[in-house]
């Protein structure tokens, strides 16, 4: 039965701009009325709409919906705008069904997308494809809110058939398309949104995010475990708050249990943003953009509203939603659910002899190797080129710790095939390997090492679970299991929290500076960022769209 209450406090009232002492009335779930009783009251809890992550691909956390809800309601966080792409590209609708399922297990608000890049690029391997007619029919679902964010800028530039008849068909059902264009500017960017998209998570300089706002496109402010662009976007929101949105896009667990979209709001009012913008853009424009199902703390609404300490530090004391208690003082209430698994994986150990490179038949560029770059806090990857000697050894290229460029290798997941090698800057590990079934888009089994030993030791690790992240150093190693497509844990949330961070610490213990080994790992494959990634099927430059 919905609950009936009253809940007193400083009512935030973000559209109107004032916030009053006053109580919410709610029956049954919704809210009756709202009183104001007198001016704000020093010292009173603020009540206010609760928060939406505007983008993220849930699988990221390394958890299901159910659990993930779990973490998320502690922070305020009511709703998500999630893309399930990621289960997508390895278990296909199958996989979408599976996280739409399991969300409606839990009090959560969930708004799933339709995967609009399955597979994201003909130039690797996935589980799965989704053509315009798939995407066609899962549009018509109550359960699917938007078509998912259209990586395939060029195919919308060049007018690509199927790629217009999946805007097209999201059109036709009035729903919005998200987009995905990091870099894109003048021309292309307008001619991008005129073809009907709306939103861009991916800007990573302010004068892109504002060449796009100008053309009409929501720009969301992205802070997450790997990519981190609030920096140098959120100055933005001082005079484009209507059309700013913030999300994660990708946050692994151990970050969810520390805060979500509550810290980004502390973040942006501690930079003298006004307040009532700030919630704007975490609590009212995904809810108006993506008409979701989530109340606004308006009479009427579903009674899906926080209570937080203060206004400056945002921490969150309750959390309801339809009315019903989630969260309060840091302790989810929500309960794990009974959970089984779906999977795709046919891949068998490997050799040291599948991992080694012949020097004689690496490809060269004007006579140097092509190596990546990683950036810490960033998707995209800069070409470095570096002498051959460097990497040479008795007719072999290997890793050179010393110089900080190490070996990196893809392993198809799908079926048996050829491993593919190369080479990468700035993971820092002086010694052992990581590898993880979690490599955007496809999911192949990616993996960094300072030798050939380790890096097999590391990738099998992950064969024999049949999907997880690995650690291997030189006097231990460890693999957290991600049953689920390979992506996720049906485990307690917490738990999964606790094993993560202990193999990352592990993994930073290898050497690693970077903020999240496993997160910038995991997007190392990911071929629609520039400038130059590694596929099951070869390296690959970003900027020509070939294979090098």
């Amino acid at each position: 039965m919905a609950a009936s209450f009253t809940q007193k406090g400083n009512i935030v009232d973000i559209e109107k701009q004032e916030i009053y002492f006053g109580e919410v009335i709610v029956r049954d779930g919704f809210i009756s009325a709202i009183q104001r009783i007198s001016g704000e009251e020093p010292g009173a809890p603020y009540l206010l709409p609760g928060f939406i992550d505007s983008h993220i691909h849930i699988e990221s956390s390394m958890l299901i919906p159910s659990e993930f809800a779990r973490l998320a309601v502690v922070h305020g966080t009511v709703a998500t705008i999630s893309d399930p792409h990621e289960i997508a590209n390895v278990c296909g609708k199958e996989g979408v069904d599976f996280m739409i399922s399991n969300g409606k297990t839990v009090p959560f608000k969930f708004h799933f997308g339709a995967p609009s890049c399955v597979p994201a690029t003909v130039f690797e391997t996935a589980g799965a494809a989704l053509d315009s007619t798939a995407v066609k029919e899962m549009l018509l679902s109550d359960d699917i809110y938007y078509l998912s964010e259209m990586m395939n800028f060029p195919g919308v530039l060049h007018n690509d058939s199927e790629v217009m008849k999946k805007i097209a068909a999201a059109k036709e059902v009035n729903k919005p398309v998200d987009g995905h264009a990091p870099g894109l500017m003048g021309e292309q960017a307008a001619q991008y949104i005129a073809a009907g998209i709306s939103t861009d998570h991916e800007c990573f300089t302010e004068a892109e995010a504002a060449d796009k706002l100008k053309h009409g496109m929501k720009i969301i402010v992205r802070e997450g475990s790997a990519a981190k662009n609030f920096e140098a976007l959120i100055g933005l929101m001082h005079d484009h708050s209507d059309s700013m949105m913030f999300c994660s896009d990708d946050k692994h667990p151990d970050n969810l249990v520390l805060g979500h979209i509550n810290r980004l709001c502390a973040r942006a009012v501690a930079k003298n943003i006004n307040v009532f913008k700030v919630l704007k853009a975490a609590c009212i424009n995904p809810v108006k953009h993506y008409k979701m199902r989530v109340g606004l703390m308006q009479p009427g609404d579903a009674a899906d509203f926080i209570m937080v300490e203060d206004l400056k530090n945002f921490n969150v004391t309750a959390t309801y939603i339809n009315g019903e208690k989630v969260a309060e003082n840091g302790e989810t209430y929500i309960q794990s659910q009974e959970s089984g698994a779906i999977n795709n994986f046919n891949c068998a150990a490997v050799s040291v002899r599948d991992v080694q490179i012949d020097a004689e038949s690496f490809p060269q560029v004007s006579g140097r190797v092509p190596v990546i770059t990683a950036l810490d806090g960033q998707l995209i990857t800069p070409k470095l080129f570096v002498q051959p000697e460097l990497l040479e050894n008795n007719g072999a290229l290997v890793s050179n710790p010393e110089h900080d460029i190490l070996k990196i290798v893809v392993v198809n997941r799908y079926k048996p095939a050829e491993v593919k090698k190369g080479f990468i800057k700035n993971f820092g590990f002086k010694e052992g390997a990581i590898a993880s079934s979690v490599a955007h888009d496809s999911h192949n089994i990616i993996a960094v090492g300072v030798n050939d030993e380790a890096i097999v030791s590391a990738i099998n690790l992950v064969v024999e679970a049949k999907g997880g992240v690995s650690c291997v150093s030189e006097n231990n190693s460890a693999v957290l299991r991600l049953p689920v497509a390979g992506l996720m844990s049906n485990e307690d949330g917490y738990e999964v929290a606790a094993k993560y961070t202990k193999i990352d610490n592990m993994a930073k213990s290898l050497g690693s500076g970077l903020e999240a080994p496993f997160m910038t790992l995991s997007f190392m494959g990911l071929l629609v960022i520039p400038h130059i990634k590694m596929s099951d099927l070869g390296l690959f430059d970003g900027d020509s769209f070939s294979f090098i």
